[in-house]
């Protein structure tokens, strides 16, 4: 049975405060101005997926605000994605404000200050994701944290009820299947940062043009030939190396970069995957063209913090 924390059973003049201590246990340390205190009403149900923390929420109108005091609280850093059930939800974080109605997705981060009010009754459902767990940098998590998605198109629309699901039906999962349905959910938001991403490129003038966007899908569909460099994908698209560099001044990072950064995605994602078989991390390394082991480690480890065995290692373990 999931832990249910609810205000029901509390006396009026103390359910702002079980309320307020509900929420730092259940999910993160924040402060909640509860819209009326002695008749507020809340109810919190948790369970874990592999190594997520999924919560669905339901409450009266509140304000919860997450600052610096209460991140130094918080041990280990969390990206939180949720669902909008109902009522709404006003997100603001790193510069971007937004708001959630019924059926929207949105995405905040703990370990950055963040602001919530949700003006009416309200529920949702949240999906709580490890930092460590994600083969994302910290750039392109910027670029979503604070961000208010439709679901009508796009991989929000089939992220959406893979999370209604998983955090309705957690309780019911054998920790077999918990573990590969985690990554799934993992797998899924990371193709969802990836296509806001290449969204924003494409609608800004100076970076979207179709030039870049063929050449970064060549480079996906050629990250396996040890032989992909900034010299061959010139080649292949019939344009001078350093014509192509120009392209990507405004992208924000070198095309080598990019083909290592693409690579380094590629094998922390496959490492982290559970199967009947698992590959060597030499073998994982070479099939994504990495020929000298040594530089795949230190690599993976400049990007991620962890070697590609121990990153395996936490991620199955999760």
């Amino acid at each position: 049975m999931s832990p249910v924390l609810t205000t029901a059973l509390v006396p009026g003049e103390q359910k702002g405060a079980y309320w307020r201590d509900a929420l730092g246990r259940a999910l993160v340390p924040v402060s909640v101005v509860p819209d009326k205190e002695s008749s507020f009403r809340g109810r919190i149900v948790t369970d874990r997926i592999g190594g997520l923390r999924v919560t669905t929420v339901e409450a009266d109108a509140q304000r919860v605000r997450r600052t610096a005091a209460h991140i130094k609280r918080s041990p280990e850093p969390f990206v939180a994605v949720g669902v909008q059930t109902t009522g709404r939800t006003v997100l603001a974080q790193n510069g971007h404000e937004g708001t959630a109605g019924p059926g929207d997705l949105f995405v905040y981060g703990t370990a950055r200050p963040c602001l919530m009010d949700n003006p009416e009754p309200f529920s949702l459902r949240v999906v709580y994701i490890p930092r460590r767990m994600l083969a994302l940098t910290d750039d392109e998590l910027d670029g979503v944290m604070g961000r208010v998605m439709s679901t009508r198109r796009g991989c929000a629309a089939v992220l959406k009820p893979f999370i209604l699901t998983v955090v309705a039906s957690a309780h019911k999962y054998l920790p077999s299947a918990s573990g590969g349905l985690a990554n799934g959910l993992v797998d899924l938001f990371s193709t969802l940062v990836a296509e806001q991403m290449e969204a924003k490129a494409q609608g800004d003038g100076s970076t979207g043009n179709h030039l870049v966007a063929r050449v970064r899908e060549f480079i996906d569909q050629n990250l396996g030939d040890p032989a992909l460099s900034p010299e061959s994908v010139a080649k292949a698209h019939n344009i001078s190396v350093r014509y192509l560099h120009r392209l990507f001044q405004d992208e924000g990072i070198t095309v080598s970069r990019l083909i290592q950064r693409r690579r380094l995605e590629k094998c922390a994602r496959e490492l982290a995957r559970r199967g009947r078989t698992t590959p060597t991390v030499s073998a994982v390394a070479q099939r994504w063209g990495f020929v000298n082991p040594t530089h795949f480690s230190r690599a993976f480890r400049g990007a991620y913090g962890l070697s590609p065995r121990e990153w395996r290692s936490v991620r199955l373990q999760a």
